[in-house]
């Protein structure tokens, strides 16, 4: 079976096509990520914006897949694409340009919980077997799940404010670096002294949910009161606070892990892509007898091999195409059932 995914949550432009086998084990074919630069100049993505970009850029993805992977249109058995969760409009193009693309080829379209597609990644990537626990950290993302299986998942905790990701741009944004955050933040911290400020640990004791808004004031206050922001003093307070959360998310992880009493933990999501974080959740998986699984960085960020794995997977379990389904902003994973 191969699927045709499409990735339009956000500010990445994607499309795919993965080859499932009757095992459930798949391969990558072909990727295609446009990460837009329009957004630049505006600190964030701008949703009408981000839109009228995929619109523009979807149908150039989907003829570099099919050209990398040397196939052509009647190979495909199925698409796949985001519905929800993400911004409105941009959910919109690629569900309607999914719904138009199997329409025309004749074959099924699957919509995605983008979450889903997140959820599921590791099992492709790093064969990830049932039941493990989840933690997901991404732009707009940051929570645990507990992944019994296909259309299974439990939140165990979550944010109240700002996701982990959001609060790396904002940071970022307190230091004078445009969106996105997060990678400068990690490519400063580098040549930070991670223990030069001392930030706050928010919700430490609290379950497993989260909170990152007073964490970034904290910083916003740190900063005013530092004086003139040199080189050393930014780098400091990028490693500072990178720091802060990676230890926030180790204190919660090891709490979580105890509470299920899994033995596998995924790491997901665009934060799972910063080293200091990986290393130091590998570190307590291993600390704990629990395997450690992320997906390699280039799949942790938004990307449509997600999504046609997604799609594939329900289809394989005999869950029915859908062109009815609509295009949401809101999407909890609690609301999926496997069909």
């Amino acid at each position: 079976m191969i699927v045709l995914g499409l990735e339009s949550s956000c500010d990445e432009t994607a499309a795919a096509l993965v080859e499932l086998d009757a095992d459930g084990s798949g391969r990558i074919l072909a990727s295609k990520v446009y990460t837009q630069k329009e957004h630049l100049d505006y600190g964030g993505v701008v949703p009408e914006i981000a839109a009228r970009a995929h619109l523009e850029k979807m149908p150039a993805m989907v003829r570099g897949c099919l050209k990398e992977a040397n196939l052509g249109w009647p190979r495909i058995d199925a698409v796949a694409a985001t519905t929800g969760p993400g911004l409105l409009g941009g959910v919109l193009v690629g569900t309607m340009y999914g719904k138009s693309l199997a329409l025309a080829l004749d074959k099924p379209f699957m919509p995605v919980n983008h979450l889903e597609g997140h959820a599921l990644t590791a099992c492709l990537t790093n064969g990830v077997d049932f039941p493990f626990l989840l933690l997901l950290v991404s732009g707009g993302h940051c929570q645990f799940l507990l992944v019994e299986g296909l259309g299974v998942y439990t939140t165990l905790g979550g944010t109240i404010d700002d996701a982990v990701g959001e609060a790396f741009d904002k940071v970022a944004k307190l230091m004078g670096f445009n969106y996105p955050g997060g990678p400068k933040i990690q490519r400063l911290a580098e040549n930070g002294n991670p223990k030069a400020f001392n930030l706050p640990l928010p919700l430490r004791h609290e379950g497993l949910d989260f909170s990152f808004s007073g964490l970034k004031t904290a910083v916003r206050t740190q900063l005013e009161k530092a004086g003139p922001l040199t080189d050393q003093l930014m780098a400091d307070m990028a490693a500072s606070f990178q720091e802060t959360v990676a230890r926030l998310l180790e204190i919660k992880t090891e709490r979580a892990l105890a509470q299920t009493h899994v033995k596998t933990f995924v790491l997901a999501g665009g934060v799972a892509a910063n080293t200091l974080l990986r290393g130091r959740l590998e570190g307590l998986c291993h600390k704990k007898g629990v395997t450690f699984c992320a997906p390699p960085v280039n799949l942790c960020t938004d990307n449509a091999v997600m999504i046609a794995y997604a799609g594939a997977r329900r289809l394989l379990a005999g869950e029915k195409p859908d062109l009815a389904s609509n295009a949401r902003a809101r999407w909890p994973l609690e609301e999926l059932k496997k069909k």
